[in-house]
């Protein structure tokens, strides 16, 4: 009988390349602390990079274009007071990044739509709620302003970013430190990974485990998780005898894995980085010079070894790119910016084809930047799916919100109860001063169209009632 040997896919010769020295970013001092995290995040306007700084923890924020030397009196985000370990952008705001420090403390700052001119220590909103450092920064993928924390007091704390508040806390789920924290396509659930060998699957608003492994890896190393679209939960670790190990559960029945392969016996923590468009899976290993691809599916052994790209320099973190910042035209299906010692280098994975026609396959609908659900909705137990956006004709970003955080103050509920118990008749009638502004934009536009501006002007400012604009 006819055995086919080779498996088709259309990932089977993806290839990547490293950018020339003058697109990569030079003399940047990458941290040097102890921590296992990627410290690198990328979106489709900034570089982000945690950086060696003395007093306190720093990372650098760099447009995409400032490539070359980057000045050492360049502008950092530098209000941390301990080393930052980990950042992580916002998906629904291209301005806004989250960071985890060793003093405790997580804090959201905004960056200007063109980059830094001075220095940032003033982050919008400053979370409080960690006995030690925090290790771990992850937005919710489709609900806006929920970020997951988890630090090495084995605790993760769920907080609302717009107001400031920690609205959930895991405690007593995880006996000892947290490796690695990831949220399921809707943000319905999580997975992590801890020291004590077990991967738990969590769904945080009910405070309860659904599914969980002990023993996943049996190794002493650090493990990580993550969610693949189908619900599956891919894990990297080490065997007893100190392989590299990489797996497949199925969330429902974590007894026996889907597939388990073995790689090597180097010592480096593999990264993983998914792709839900493609279900291609990059392992990056921390001291590695090397980045491994495998593809999902649904065939056994379910996961399918694609290729391997390999440099000459160790990588010592490395940032993804999401599937909107990339060059459509090239037929780029992924990027990522491995970090040397002072150096940050992009590197792009290709799949060649001969057509200069958008293509389809490569480039099904992708999670966009707008919100599925606002937080509160999320808090009370809705959910939604990502909203999806086509790259057909590339990705336009649009204008970023800024992030406002609403403190909530008692004073504020006291007073909001007294005029309740005044009743109706005696709240006031007139337009709130947004409405009035909305009214007062209208009406200009309409007379800057029929060339009325001069009269409206002139009307604006003999109008008797003071108008807040």
């Amino acid at each position: 009988m006819f055995r086919r040997v080779v498996r088709a896919s259309k990932f089977r010769h993806v290839f990547g390349q490293a950018l020339k020295n003058d697109q990569c970013y030079d003399d940047i001092r990458v941290s040097r602390v102890t921590w296992d995290s990627s410290f690198c995040a990328v979106n489709p306007k900034f570089v982000a990079i945690i950086i060696e700084a003395s007093g306190g923890g720093a990372f650098l924020v760099l447009p995409l274009n400032k490539s070359g030397r980057i000045d050492k009196a360049y502008p950092t985000v530098c209000g941390h007071t301990g080393p930052v370990l980990d950042i992580d952008w916002c998906p629904h705001n291209d301005q806004v990044i989250a960071s985890g420090s060793e003093d405790c403390t997580v804090m959201v700052w905004q960056i200007p739509e063109n980059g830094l001119v001075t220095g940032l220590s003033e982050p919008v909103v400053v979370l409080e709620g960690h006995s030690k450092r925090v290790g771990i920064i992850t937005w919710h993928p489709t609900a806006r302003n929920v970020l997951l924390s988890a630090g090495c007091d084995n605790l993760i704390i769920i907080w609302n970013v717009g107001t400031g508040e920690a609205m959930i806390q895991l405690e007593d789920m995880h006996p000892d430190v947290i490796f690695s924290a990831c949220w399921n396509r809707n943000g319905s659930l999580i997975c992590t990974a801890c020291k004590d060998k077990t991967i738990r699957v969590i769904d945080p608003r009910k405070e309860e485990i659904v599914g969980e492994k002990e023993k996943a890896h049996e190794g002493a190393r650090p493990m990580r998780a993550i969610f693949l679209s189908d619900g599956n939960v891919f894990t990297t670790g080490f065997s007893r005898m100190s392989e590299r190990q990489l797996a497949l559960w199925n969330p429902q029945a974590m007894d026996e894995a889907i597939s388990v392969h073995e790689m090597d016996t180097s010592n480096g923590v593999l990264l993983p980085f998914y792709d839900p468009d493609t279900n291609v899976v990059y392992l990056c290993g921390k001291g590695d010079s090397s980045i491994r691809y495998f593809e999902i599916t649904d065939e056994a052994p379910f996961v399918h070894y694609l290729n391997t790209f390999t440099t000459k320099e160790p990588q010592r973190g490395m940032g993804y790119m999401p599937k909107r910042g990339l060059d459509v035209n090239k037929c780029e299906i992924a990027r990522f910016y491995k970090l040397h010692e002072r150096k940050c280098e992009p590197i792009i994975m290709t799949v060649p084809r001969k057509s200069d026609l958008f293509q389809d396959d490569l480039y099904p609908d992708t999670a966009g930047p707008d919100c599925a659900i606002e937080a509160e909705d999320w808090f009370e137990g809705k959910n939604g799916e990502p909203i999806l956006i086509s790259l057909k004709n590339g990705y336009v970003p649009g204008k970023n919100r800024d992030l406002k955080v609403v403190k909530k103050n008692i004073l504020d509920n006291k007073l909001s109860k007294n005029t309740e118990k005044r009743g109706p008749a005696n709240k006031s009638a007139s337009p709130t001063p947004s409405r009035v502004r909305t009214a007062v934009s209208f009406v200009g536009w309409v007379c800057f169209r029929r060339g009325w501006l001069p009269d409206f002007i002139r009307w604006l400012l003999e109008v008797s009632t003071p108008i807040a604009l």
